[in-house]
């Protein structure tokens, strides 16, 4: 079964990636609820830029004051969304890969904490095409040295479906993160490719490396386009290949 690849044009709002993200964790819910009547769908990943918004995760959902979501919406810059993902406040906006797979974590046999080790890998390889050393520490998501990240990462799990995922730093706008303390550790920065030297990489073309790693890792033989149609359709059908 290949890896199904929703590539979102453009920027996109944070609430409309996460509709069609619940779309596929509902349907894959339903298959397992009943195998034999619900159509199995394909493995899918989301991926998007989105326009300017703050996400919450579980561990900070109710502690943000007033006063500190009127200071993340900077006037109406920027929105701010309450997330079922780990972790805490995060940024994505224009500049950002967010890539969002839908997995059932017992068809390909990996546990939570393996599925979490995957996407860090899957970040680490899609760096090293840009000659960017990248690495795991103690602390969430990928990092460059012990103080820049280049990628944030939580997730969701119900009853083993993913969903949330990572958001990798391509040519973000940094002044963004200045707002919060990204996923709660003082005296840590973030960092993207092109503050890394790599100025003529886009988004575009990080998300298709992004997805051909998943795929690799996830021990699939390829990875096909599917469009919004086919998200909201009764399946899910592949229209060609990915390439880059």
């Amino acid at each position: 079964m290949p890896l199904a690849h929703l590539r979102l044009p453009g920027l996109t709002k944070y609430v409309h990636a996460a509709s069609l993200q619940e779309k596929l964790v509902k349907r894959l819910l339903a298959h397992k609820a009943n195998p034999s009547i619900v159509f199995a769908p394909q493995p899918t990943v989301i991926t998007a830029e989105f326009t300017p918004v703050y996400t919450t995760g579980r561990r900070d959902i109710g502690n943000v004051s007033a006063s500190q979501e009127a200071h993340l919406r900077a006037n109406g810059a920027a929105e701010f969304r309450s997330a079922l993902r780990g972790g805490q406040t995060t940024y994505h906006g224009p500049g950002q890969l967010v890539a969002y797979p839908v997995l059932d974590l017992k068809r390909h046999q990996l546990s939570a904490r393996c599925y979490v080790d995957l996407l860090e890998e899957a970040v680490i390889r899609t760096c090293a095409r840009y000659d960017v050393h990248s690495f795991r520490t103690e602390n969430p998501g990928v990092w460059t040295d012990a103080d820049h990240k280049i990628c944030a990462l939580g997730v969701h799990l119900r009853r083993n479906v993913t969903s949330h995922g990572i958001g990798l730093n391509i040519c973000t706008d940094m002044k963004w993160f200045e707002r919060i303390v990204a996923c709660g550790l003082e005296g840590k920065h973030s960092t993207s490719l092109h503050e890394l030297g790599q100025r003529s990489t886009t988004v575009n073309e990080v998300a298709y490396g992004f997805v051909d790693e998943l795929r690799r890792l996830l021990m699939i033989d390829e990875a096909i386009t599917v469009t919004e149609a086919d998200i909201l359709g009764d399946h899910i059908a592949g229209s060609h290949l990915d390439s880059e």
